[in-house]
């Protein structure tokens, strides 16, 4: 705002017309609070169905695909980071989720029928996530190929992946319609630029537990 504001248009405003900065005092300060009392975020209109309940995420897949949901967790940051939204604002929580839910629908048409359906959408910010996401699975299948000599990734499990992402997109998000909490907590996982390859190495990744 560049200029004072009152406890109670933060309070009201925050996320919701105001472009809150990720390093606002009052805007950690209310996550942290959040977290403490154990809130559950604002499902920002997604019900239940939304979040692909039929895709089951078993602990095992989650150790045995670390690496590619790390990956595609740095084609998230990464479209974030380059990425703008319709209005020329920086990406939020909701062009993600947005994303991730098309490209979930357009996976699991693929599992479901092995027709290759694509969402259409006028939404640039979404094509390039869209755009990123498949350039890493096609390096994660290129990658697999060199050291085992074939792809063992299944459709299948790139579904999987998409929907963990979104759930947990949809669980860290605030719910208002400029929060920027999932982008942020993406950023915090990935602070620099680096290699899309190198991303999944990196030690202490804290991205799968959300």
């Amino acid at each position: 705002m560049h200029g004072k504001i009152c406890a109670q248009c933060c309070g009201e405003q925050r996320e919701v017309t105001l472009d809150c900065p990720s390093d606002c005092t009052y805007l950690l300060q209310s996550r942290t609070q959040s977290r403490q009392h154990e809130k559950a975020p604002a499902d920002g209109g997604f019900d239940h169905e939304a979040l692909f309940p039929e895709v089951e995420i078993s602990e095992q897949f989650l150790y045995e695909r670390e690496h590619l949901i790390v990956g595609l967790s740095y084609a998230l940051a990464k479209s974030a980071r380059a990425g703008r939204s319709l209005d020329g604002h920086a990406l939020n929580d909701r062009d993600l989720i947005a994303a991730l839910t098309a490209l979930a629908k357009s996976y699991r048409t693929l599992v479901e029928s092995s027709l290759i359906y694509e969402q259409a959408t006028a939404n640039l910010a979404h094509q390039q996530i869209a755009r990123e996401v498949a350039t890493m699975v096609k390096e994660f299948r290129e990658a697999e190929e060199k050291h085992v000599g074939y792809s063992r990734l299944r459709d299948s499990e790139v579904l999987q992946a998409l929907v963990f992402l979104l759930r947990m997109g949809v669980m860290r998000t605030s719910g208002r319609p400029k929060s920027r909490a999932y982008v942020d907590f993406l950023f915090a996982q990935f602070p620099e630029p680096q290699s899309a390859i190198a991303a999944p190495e990196s030690p202490g990744s804290g991205l799968i537990i959300p």
